[in-house]
């Protein structure tokens, strides 16, 4: 059944990113036609605002989704009701506290945003996207009993319907009114009907979190969330602050037209990240329920087989970016609208490692391995930072990417063979930096080659079955054992009908 859960949560999934990809897009265009590249900038930086504030979670939702694994798996219903209790209280605490932290940096906004001339209040946009930011957390705890319960696919159904009604809401605001702050305040009411809608089916599907006699949580598991939070803190603020300051060092620098520039790549990047590394880290609550066995061989092989299916996919969605986004964007907004070849490259790359990341993460979260290495995000943090300002100043804009991707160098040589490769599955870091070289150089080959050809290209549609053809073949070519492997499995699970 966890192999089933896995499949399902991630076809799931998938077809909820495909139809946000879609809407989104559609959104995206009538926005940036209507409005305009400014608002497009705007609301790109407040997203990576907003995505600092959402360090303050402190990473609690992880530290109790691992502490539900045990009692879900024993099915100790009152260990259950008492951690999730204790969840709901934390996220009410958190939410005042980001919402005040939030209203804090509002006297530091015209530092931030600069070279606006559209006719807008800043600050009043800032506190709509800080409550939106809020009312995520509001009733949104009950979700983790569902990915603790590897559910997610309920989540994943609930969401689709919330992006259609959303955008369609927002697209009618922009259309009739062309009012900025209605299309805000309708995504503020949505966010919390979709958590009323899925606290109202968690509080079906478990009876037990309506109960009122909730005993105190343990002392030793309260300790063990908190000992985990604490490692969690340093992870989640660094992390949260190298993801979220690249629009933030932009809009400094280089204006917030800069911004809006960026941010039609970044919706397109982020949406395909989105629909494939989700498909690889919806499979969490399985491993987690895999690690408890504590299995160090089956743990290596079925990292092994996550793995290759996460490598295929970012080979082969890397070159398809490489290759389509810039006649993507041709014909979606404008030739105006590109940025140099160098970002793009700097782009890619920065996905590919990212993506690739997407295992290791899954497998060192749902071990509960935060504590082990909570110095390394302080490291990649600095690096980032310092890095991304300096080469911003001597190349330009892809100098703040190329520091980003200098930055996650501490995770691929420290943090991963150590405490994923070593630690997990007690494999030596040998055979860990030969599968990481073998893997890059696959890569830059396939991603070389794949653009020669298309430099031969006269239109999209001839690149579009470049990138669907040659990276596909080449990877089947070198590949092919586990390509078959993976099949198997698939072909398996639907025989069963499971």
């Amino acid at each position: 059944m966890r192999t089933a859960y896995s499949i399902k949560n991630s076809i799931t999934l998938f077809i909820n990113n495909i139809i946000t990809f879609i809407i989104l897009f559609i959104s995206q265009s009538i926005f940036i036609k209507i409005l305009g590249i400014e608002y497009n900038g705007i609301n790109g930086l407040f997203n990576n605002v907003l995505i600092i504030l959402n360090l303050f979670e402190l990473g609690v939702g992880s530290s109790i989704t691992y502490n539900l694994y045990r009692y879900i798996k024993d099915n100790d219903i009152e260990r259950i009701k008492s951690i999730m209790f204790f969840y709901k209280k934390s996220y009410n605490y958190i939410s005042i506290l980001i919402f005040m932290i939030g209203l804090l940096i509002i006297p530091f906004l015209k530092y931030i945003v600069k070279e606006v001339t559209i006719d807008i209040n800043i600050y009043m946009v800032y506190i709509l996207y800080l409550i939106s930011t809020v009312s995520t957390y509001l009733i949104s705890y009950k979700r983790n009993l569902l990915y603790a319960n590897q559910r997610n696919y309920i989540i994943n159904i609930i969401n689709i319907i919330y992006v259609i009604v959303l955008n369609i809401l927002q697209i009618l605001i922009i259309f009739l009114t062309k009012n900025y702050y209605l299309y805000l305040v309708v995504k503020i009411i949505c966010i919390i009907i979709e958590n009323i809608v899925i606290s109202i089916k968690v509080n079906k599907d478990y009876p037990y979190m309506l109960e009122k006699n909730i005993k105190i949580l343990d002392k030793d598991i309260k300790d063990n969330i908190i000992n985990r939070v604490k490692a969690l803190i340093i992870h989640k603020t660094s992390g949260a602050v190298t993801n979220g300051t690249d629009n933030i060092i932009i809009s400094i620098f280089l204006g917030i037209t800069t911004v809006g520039l960026y941010t039609n790549y970044y919706y397109i990047i982020n949406s395909i990240k989105k629909l494939f590394s989700n498909i690889i880290l919806s499979t969490g609550a399985s491993i987690g329920n895999l690690l408890v066995e504590n299995n160090k061989e089956k743990n290596y092989q079925t990292f092994k087989k996550i793995r290759f299916l996460n490598y295929w996919i970012a080979v082969f969605t890397s070159t398809c970016l490489l290759l389509l986004i810039e006649p993507f964007i041709t014909i979606w907004i404008g030739k105006q609208y590109l940025l140099n070849r160098i970002v793009l490259i700097s782009l890619i790359i920065n996905y590919f490692q990212t993506m690739m990341r997407s295992t290791y993460s899954i497998f060192k979260d749902a071990a509960g391995i935060w504590i082990e290495d909570k110095y390394v995000p302080i490291i990649q943090l600095f690096i980032n930072l310092i890095s991304s300002v300096i080469l911003l100043k001597l190349i330009g804009l892809s100098g703040v990417f190329i520091g980003t991707i200098l930055s996650s160098l501490v995770l691929w040589f420290y943090s991963y063979p150590k405490f994923v490769f070593k630690k997990l599955f007690d494999r030596s870091i040998y055979n860990y930096i030969v599968d990481l070289i073998t893997h890059i150089f696959i890569f830059v080959f396939i991603i070389s080659i794949s653009y020669l050809i298309n430099l031969f290209s006269s239109n999209i549609f001839i690149s579009f079955i470049i990138s669907m053809i040659v990276p596909n073949i080449i990877l089947y070519i070198i590949y092919r054992k586990d390509f078959k492997e993976i099949v198997t499995i698939l072909k398996n699970i639907l025989i069963k009908k499971i």
